[in-house]
């Protein structure tokens, strides 16, 4: 007993030395990924009993061909997978060989999950290309586009594995026509090493050793070129950084910050600064679960203990001192975009970045990016699985590094403010030299100052509603409304604001978008100048109203919700457009061919297919009075 006890700590030791490769299979539908790692698994002996005899039955009950296996049945885990015979989720899967642990990521080759495919390359350090050579012996578009996010994310380690050799004879021409025609892709996507291995999934040809079929090739068989190739060394070269996952404090005695090491190393007495504060201390201990560390390095999990208290949070990046990431709030990035609905650029999304959060807003879309030529083209707005190279502009700085150099420090997700889903990816080129160069400048009259001038608050009342509802009549009345008892006002109104400042706007999502960012930029101003300012617009979208209102401080935006039935608005209709849009003369028209998304939680309710203008305005006035915003 005592005997096999040893035995298998000897094992756990010898597997827990061993490096780990993480890689991905990628490629179009039906290329067979989830049949070739199924294969490696079964090659490698690396199934246990009870899962070989699951699978054999699985394969029998789905009736494979000839009644071999059918291997992808080992990774799409998923009923609704079995059923339409293609991969939706990311399968992952750990295995070992006498040389090396590896983690598999099976993505799904249907272009509608692109956004899984990213998610399982964004952690691999190699990706295995599969290609079906009988189906085509040219280019698949997802094969394409599949090597472009490899590339984009930077992965440099590209096995090309060309399936399915068996169907076409196992001839060696078309193996080396279908490299040619990829090399050639490969070119221009930036520096890669690329493997070529002519390969059977089903049959197992040159998987796990070499193919008796395929005498004319030279080359090393998958699973053994796996075991061999070098990875990873980057990361141990670059200086330490470690982002802030929390802060460690059990007890009033100890303060220390957690994270895990992204690259580099650090032992006690090592000077540290802390970004984007500029802070720096130096190291007294590595707290782990298992003792004190004299030394850690990247992929560990540590606690760091700081010889002074200063101020460290979670998003922080905690680096070498005498080599910092750099601080920015302002980017050019590549990003994909995942989500059906549209880019609009001037919306503010979240981005995740590592351990850090920010409010993020695309300024300016520079163009997207063709999957099958890899040309540019001028673009307003990416559409699902589009890739493009935009201007980014955040609420805080951030440390940051280029993704070129720093994978963790260089990534970062959109997140919608509204849905909470992911809607895209991006990866950091580097930061605009105005982010470094533009600062606030100090002013001697403080907002405190105008507003006790004037004898008010600055605040902002956003009417929103379709067109016709009487948005500009109420505050046009409002507005004389508050003149009368002597308030400093100003209205910002739809179809004025588009004569001067936003007359390059179209209707089009985009730009409503973009109109709505600016006007309340606008308005954020004149709050700050100690206007009350009444804003009449269309303002269809949720996302852009909850902006307006993050601009302004507490109690200084009163969203106002002009609700008036579409049948009433088309019946009013006082400037003939829901007439010209019912004729399809006006494109992007709200409430017919655009959407009007109405505010769920409004300060103010107005219903006024039934309400008068004057009681709106009696209304409006005692709720800005309980507010203090009519009385000096």
């Amino acid at each position: 007993m005592n005997g096999e006890a040893s035995a298998l700590d000897t094992y756990l030791r010898a597997q827990e030395q061993k490096d780990l490769l993480r890689f991905i299979t990628c490629g179009s539908v039906d290329d067979g990924k989830s049949t070739l790692i199924g294969r490696l698994l079964y090659e490698g002996k690396m199934l246990l009993d009870d899962q070989l005899d699951s699978l054999k039955t699985e394969s029998a009950r789905v009736g494979t061909q000839g009644g071999d296996l059918d291997f992808a049945l080992l990774v799409d885990g998923l009923a609704a997978e079995r059923e339409q015979g293609i991969t939706i989720d990311v399968a992952y899967r750990f295995f070992a060989t006498d040389k090396r642990k590896f983690i598999v990521a099976d993505t799904p080759g249907h272009e509608q999950y692109t956004r899984n495919m990213a998610t399982g390359a964004s952690t691999a350090d190699l990706a295995i290309i599969l290609a079906d050579v009988h189906r085509s012996n040219d280019l698949l578009t997802q094969t394409r586009r599949h090597s472009y996010i490899c590339s984009m994310l930077g992965i440099r380690q590209i096995v090309l594995a060309v399936n399915k050799m068996d169907l076409v004879q196992y001839d060696q021409a078309v193996f080396e026509a279908y490299v040619a025609k990829y090399m050639a892709f490969a070119k221009e996507l930036g520096p890669a090493h690329v493997e070529a291995i002519p390969i059977s999934a089903l049959r197992g040809d040159n998987v796990v050793s070499p193919s008796k079929h395929m005498s004319w090739y030279r080359g090393p068989a998958l699973l053994p070129y796996l075991e061999t190739v070098e990875f990873g060394r980057e990361a141990a070269l670059r200086p330490l950084r470690m982002p802030v996952q929390w802060v460690n404090r059990p007890n009033a005695d100890f303060r220390g910050f957690a994270g895990t090491i992204t690259s580099g190393a650090v032992k006690p007495s090592d000077r540290i600064k802390v970004l984007p504060s500029a802070q720096e201390a130096s190291i007294t201990r590595i707290v782990t679960m298992d003792g004190d560390l004299e030394t850690a390095v990247h992929g560990q999990a540590v606690t760091l203990v700081l010889d002074r208290e200063i101020d460290v949070s979670r998003g922080d990046v905690i680096c070498a001192a005498d080599a910092p990431v750099a601080i920015a709030d302002q980017f050019v990035a590549h990003l994909l975009w995942m989500s059906p609905e549209e880019l609009l650029p001037g919306r503010s999304y979240l981005m995740k970045m590592g351990t850090s959060a920010a409010q993020a807003t695309v300024t300016s879309l520079k163009h997207k990016v063709s999957i099958n030529t890899l040309e540019h083209s001028a673009a307003k707005t990416l559409h699902l699985n589009e890739i493009g190279s935009c201007n980014l502009s955040l609420d805080k700085a951030v440390a940051f590094e280029p993704y070129s150099e720093s994978r963790e420090a260089g990534s970062f997700i959109l997140i919608d403010r509204i849905t909470n889903q992911t809607i895209g990816m991006g990866l950091i080129d580097f930061a605009l030299r105005r982010a470094s160069n533009i600062h606030w400048q100090s002013l001697e009259v403080s907002r405190a100052a105008r507003s006790s001038l004037k004898n008010q608050k600055g605040a902002v009342i956003w009417f929103t509603g379709l067109s016709g509802s009487g948005k500009s009549t109420i505050a046009t009345a409002l507005e004389k409304r508050l003149y009368s008892l002597g308030r400093h006002t100003y209205v910002l109104d739809g179809d004025n604001i588009r004569h001067g400042l936003n007359r390059d706007l179209g209707f089009t999502d985009a730009d409503r978008v973009e109109n709505i960012r600016r006007v309340a930029e606008v308005a954020r101003l004149m709050v700050d100048a100690g206007l009350l300012v009444l804003v009449s617009f269309i303002s269809p979208f949720r996302s852009e109203r909850d902006a307006a209102r993050g601009l302004m401080g507490e109690g200084e935006f009163l969203e106002v919700f002009v609700d008036t039935p579409l049948e009433v608005c088309e019946v009013r209709d006082p400037k003939g457009l829901y007439k010209k849009a019912r004729r399809q003369e006006l494109a992007n028209f709200t409430g017919i061919s655009s959407p009007y998304e109405a505010p769920e939680h409004p300060d103010v309710h107005l219903e006024t297919a039934h309400l008068s203008v004057e009681a709106a305005v009696e209304g409006l006035v005692r709720i800005l009075d309980a507010k203090g915003l009519t009385q000096g």
